[in-house]
């Protein structure tokens, strides 16, 4: 029970951050607002070192990332039965996180009158929407981050806390050379549980969730970890 609320708690702190800072930058009247890419890469990776610091002080493994827990799972020796508890934390801490985020910009979410802004605190979209392109750029952000994963922690199979600094910069480079296309989901429960969040919150004026395009960054961020995990154990 432990490690299950372990990652709910590094993954609720990662969407608090993650979400917040693309509150920040997009709502209106907010003071980061078009403060631009740079500023949400840099903080969506302070949020992850938060996350899996946090995560692996408390005694969780830090993967925060259900295409993570797998790989590690299929390919570096992680109890194949904790994987359904650590992806339900996840997805629940992704959904606590950024429903917190939400109630901190409450009175900008309340002032800005773009729907898709809104949509964009929560979840994921495309730059440009073409399915198999979107699942491609997603795949291959998530093998970087897997198997970027595995080289840090290797040979165990969780992140240490002094994994946390170098795996935040992983994904800060993964934003700033691979998130144009789809934003860099690279974990299902990062955009699963927001987007549940955005769909069942009390939220002014906002869209739907955009369903159709939901099951991308979930399905690709598997494979695409799945396939980091596979390289890095055959070589």
């Amino acid at each position: 029970m432990e490690a299950y609320i372990a990652e709910f708690i590094g993954t609720a702190l990662l969407l608090l951050l993650g979400s917040g800072v693309v509150a920040n930058v997009l709502l209106n009247q907010s003071k980061g607002k078009d403060g631009g890419w740079l500023v949400i890469c840099w903080a969506w990776a302070i949020a992850v070192f938060l996350g899996v610091y946090a995560a692996t002080t408390l005694g969780g493994s830090g993967h925060l990332n259900p295409a993570v827990t797998l790989g590690f799972a299929a390919f570096a020796g992680f109890d194949a039965a904790m994987v359904p508890g650590y992806i339900a934390a996840q997805v629940a801490g992704a959904f606590v996180g950024s429903s917190l985020a939400w109630l901190t910009y409450k009175p900008h979410f309340d002032a800005t009158a773009d729907a898709d802004v809104k949509l964009a605190i929560f979840c994921t979209a495309p730059a440009i929407r073409k399915t198999t392109w979107n699942l491609i750029a997603e795949a291959i952000g998530s093998f970087v981050l897997v198997f970027g994963a595995l080289s840090i922690s290797e040979p165990t199979d969780s992140l240490g806390a002094l994994d946390a600094l170098p795996v935040a910069l992983l994904v800060f480079g993964i934003g700033l050379g691979l998130g144009g296309p789809t934003g860099y989901a690279i974990n299902p429960a990062r955009d699963f549980g927001p987007r549940l969040a955005h769909a069942v919150l009390p939220i002014s004026g906002k869209r739907d969730a955009d369903w159709g395009y939901a099951w991308i960054p979930i399905v690709a961020p598997i494979v695409g970890g799945l396939l980091g995990a596979a390289l890095f154990s055959v070589l």
